[in-house]
């Protein structure tokens, strides 16, 4: 029989989860107000959450509003919640306005020399530490599952840092004491070689200006800058994550079929200026050296516009959870059909609109879904916006007809972003110039409202096929898929029988939607067979599924599916202009050969009669 001061040894000890090393020494650091804060200021506390926090991280916002409702739920039980800024291209005031946007109530610290991020090992942000009361680090890690840089789920499955509170609060040990943090790199200092071979100056600011800029600027939708030597420096480990796992610059399609004009990939050689940079410790250079700022457009990239669309009212976008679809129905007041050759969609606050669809909508319909195709050429789609989808800008002699007394729906896809925001997205027109339009270009699609994803399965493929009947040029191709879709392709089956892949997307990656378009338009003559293929993952390997036990349909929601194959295409004879001046040319040829006139005009309507295809034509003529 054990002594009984030995059982309760034994039972303290089992008790007790182990540490993973020793206590965290005491520590000072200022605010962004500058007072100053220990962490033996909590030594009344039971535990200590420690974050490491980014200002500018994506997934540092979109936990903001999760980490405050658990400070404040967690203060009563003893435990206290402290944040730490670690990155060197943060400053005072990106923490203050960090702390203002999100309502933060605990303190955020500066970090500047990396010295406690060290001592902590942190790597990432956001990224938590549990320190009990001899303030040993019993957990480290992701806040939840739910956000990641590369998905994000509706909800999370496993909610880690509260599961590690509540075990360490009821005096067990913490079942899964380590995870991976998903995040923004932390922004060290590093060493810097003297003698480099690349420097920002002369060398990586060329590049951040032609591949990264369009984006990375104060307004746009990059979750930061890169205008700049210290911000570039300070998100050199982000940069390096970007390139090696070739997220960045955005681009999903398959470089072993197909060119396109708007490809905007790293070259081979940018690849390794920027990781030779990186690598000998991100040295600026000479600012001597540095081209002059790149200019980009003042509001507006299209000519112009002619005519700006706009959202009735701002709309209110909650700080969390997900969104239905909505649609905004504006009448631009047309009284005439209008030919569009640019198009651009701005939104009001980019942070928030994940994608936005412009449709056409005939008088007399009342449910804003109802979209039907628009005019004979039986047009789906009037312009697109997602993350890394340039403004339509269609070449000289082509254009969208935008039928008279038709209306304007927006339908947007709203992100929260751990903040309340408002937006009220804009629409810019250019038109083309009076006798130049010959093709009308019509967004057709390829869709199935039928989808049955059945659970647990990762290939699930879906097919469908659209015949040419009528010579066509094909301009651009759009796939459209949700958080479960994998892949998607487009081919070309011509009349001789013989294949063509003409676009391949194998990861395909719903944060970046692409509009392809083709450096030079391929001819599909009429007997041809246009297929998409599309790839849908509902198994628990996609770290984006919200739900891989249920059976996936169509529906708008992330967590619902889509299918949509977009593509833009012209008739290859089509003329315009000459289908619309032929009946007035056989008008004044009747006139000058046929006595009486009345003779004219029954040779017309006999034309007429059989040209009839191209009177219609010269009816919608511009």
């Amino acid at each position: 029989m054990q002594p009984i001061w030995l059982s309760a040894l034994l039972t303290t000890a089992l008790a007790a989860p182990p540490a993973m090393g020793p206590p965290i020494s005491d520590f000072a650091l200022r605010d962004f107000r500058g007072q100053a804060h220990r962490l033996s200021d909590f030594r009344e506390r039971k535990l200590v959450v420690v974050l490491f926090l980014g200002a500018d991280c994506p997934l540092a916002k979109l936990y903001a509003p999760r980490l405050v409702e658990m400070a404040r739920a967690y203060e009563r039980r003893g435990v206290a919640f402290v944040a730490i800024n670690s990155n060197r291209h943060d400053a005072p005031a990106d923490l203050a306005r960090y702390a203002r946007e999100h309502a933060i109530p605990f303190p955020i610290l500066r970090d500047a020399g990396n010295a406690i991020a060290d001592r902590f090992g942190a790597e990432r942000s956001p990224e938590a530490f549990v320190l009990d009361r001899r303030r040993a680090v019993r957990y480290r890690g992701r806040i939840d599952d739910q956000y990641t840089v590369s998905g994000h789920r509706p909800r999370p499955t496993r909610r880690d840092l509260a599961l590690a509170l509540d075990e360490l609060l009821a005096g067990k040990a913490v079942s899964q004491p380590v995870t991976e943090a998903s995040g923004c790199p932390i922004g060290r200092a590093r060493p810097r070689s003297q003698s480099a071979a690349v420097t920002y100056s002369r060398d990586v600011a060329p590049i951040l200006q032609q591949r990264c800029q369009a984006c990375h600027r104060p307004g746009q939708i990059g979750p930061f800058a890169l205008t700049s030597y210290r911000e570039a420096s300070g998100w050199a480990g982000a940069i390096r994550d970007a390139i090696e796992e070739g997220r960045m610059p955005p681009w999903s399609a398959s470089p072993a079929h197909g060119k396109f004009a708007n490809d905007p990939s790293l070259t081979a050689r940018e690849k390794q200026t920027l990781l030779a940079w990186i690598d000998a410790g991100a040295p600026e250079g000479d600012p001597r050296h540095l081209p002059p700022p790149r200019k980009f457009p003042d509001g507006w990239a299209i000519p112009g516009p002619d005519v700006v669309v706009s959202m009735k009212e701002p709309f209110a976008i909650p700080a969390e959870g997900a969104l239905e679809y909505q649609y905004f129905v504006v009448d631009p007041g047309f009284r005439e059909d209008r030919w569009a050759q640019a198009a651009e969609i701005v939104p009001g606050n980019r942070a928030v609109v994940h994608h936005c669809s412009v449709f056409l909508q005939p008088p007399g319909v009342t449910d804003p879904r109802a979209l039907p195709e628009a005019g004979p050429g039986g047009s789906y789609c009037l312009a697109v916006m997602a993350p890394g989808t340039p403004p339509i800008v269609l070449p000289e002699g082509t254009a969208k007809r935008i039928p008279a007394g038709w209306r304007i729906v927006f339908v947007m896809h709203y992100v929260a972003v751990g903040s309340p925001q408002k937006d009220q997205t804009r629409l810019g027109l250019t038109f083309a110039r009076p006798g130049t339009v010959r093709k009308e270009v019509s967004t057709r699609l390829m869709y199935d409202l039928d989808l049955a994803i059945p659970p647990h399965v990762s290939d699930h493929q879906v097919s469908q096929t659209w015949e040419v009947k009528r010579s066509v040029l094909l301009l651009a191709l759009f796939p459209h898929l949700h958080l479960r879709g994998k892949s998607f392709r487009y081919d070309v089956t011509y009349p001789d029988g013989t294949e063509e892949v003409l676009l391949d997307v194998p990861r395909y990656d719903f944060g970046w939607q692409h509009r392809y378009e083709l450096a030079e338009p391929k001819r599909l003559p009429a007997g041809s067979r246009l297929r998409c293929t599309a790839v849908f993952d509902n198994s628990a390997d996609n770290p984006a599924n919200p739900d891989p036990s249920s059976t996936v349909r169509t529906g708008t929601q992330s967590w619902e599916e889509m299918f949509n194959g977009y593509f833009d295409v012209v008739l290859e004879d089509e003329d315009l202009q000459r289908e619309a001046t032929w009946p007035r040319r056989a008008w004044r040829a009747a006139q000058a050969t046929c006595r009486p006139p009345v003779t004219a005009l029954m040779v017309l309507a006999g034309g007429a009669y059989l040209g009839r295809r191209r009177l219609a034509r010269w009816l919608q003529a511009p």
